[in-house]
């Protein structure tokens, strides 16, 4: 029996989904079949589109802003009728020790990666609650959110708040709409070079994932055209860890027996 994957009518909102995972995301629901709309505050330097000519609409938005979100929300509403997914893809945040921060700065860190979430969410089920068929919004995790975060606390927080506020959301708003995270490590990306310097880092740090590499932004996306498919109708309140295997762990190198990998 073939699973294939159709979103065919099917209308997606992608925040942060101009460049990195958020493209890649975009890509993958286009080429499902879906009409996207990547959100983000500047536009891309070239449309995000897939090998038929299919593009991502663009909305300027900054999710940290209510109104704006509300605003871009029901622009897409007016637009397109419907709204039938949604993947909470933007975050992030600079490297920075938590003693050399200041508590503003760990706020705004959350801001962007717990509460505009929530607040999209919010948004999104305004639009999915109307419709018979609901939706399905993704929350996009980080490992930073399962273990300690060193350089990123408040980072690791908001992601661990995320994952625990897509289950309660997937309680409070089911059977109707279904909320789940990818719990996402280490991708490669345009700015990868920024965290993990030249060719000869960003293959280094690959090393130390079972896989022996980063992953792609668009594998990132093949598995959010997968959850939001009737393929995992059942699938909510679910996390899928996406990070090749986690990390090795120090002690085995710390003891010389890295040989066995």
């Amino acid at each position: 029996m073939a699973l294939g994957i159709d979103l065919s009518g099917r209308v997606a909102v992608v925040t942060g989904g101009t460049r990195g995972v958020g493209a890649g995301i975009s890509r993958a629901l286009l080429a499902a079949g879906a009409e996207v709309v990547a959100c983000a505050r500047r536009p891309p330097e070239r449309p995000v589109a897939v090998a038929d000519g299919r593009a991502a609409d663009f909305e300027p938005v900054d999710v940290r802003d209510p109104d704006a979100v509300a605003a871009c929300f029901d622009r897409v509403r007016a637009r397109h009728g419907r709204l039938d997914v949604l993947v909470n893809n933007a975050g992030g945040t600079p490297y920075r020790l938590l003693d050399d921060s200041t508590s503003q700065q760990a706020a705004r860190v959350v801001e962007l990666n717990l509460l505009a979430p929530l607040t999209a969410s919010l948004a999104a089920r305004a639009v999915m609650a109307d419709q018979p068929t609901g939706g399905s919004i993704i929350m996009i995790g980080s490992v930073s959110g399962t273990r300690p975060s060193p350089g990123t606390a408040a980072y690791g927080a908001a992601k661990a708040g995320l994952e625990n506020l897509a289950r309660t959301l997937a309680v409070e708003w089911a059977p109707h709409i279904r909320v789940n995270t990818l719990v996402v490590g280490m991708v490669r990306t345009e700015l990868s070079h920024l965290h993990y310097g030249d060719e000869a880092g960003i293959a280094a740090v690959g090393r130390t994932v079972p896989l022996g590499r980063l992953a792609t932004p668009d594998e990132i996306g093949e598995l959010c055209a997968v959850l939001a498919s009737d393929r995992c109708a059942y699938v909510s309140g679910a996390s899928l860890a996406v990070h090749g295997g986690g990390e090795r762990p120090a002690f085995l190198k710390a003891a010389d027996r890295e040989a066995g990998w």
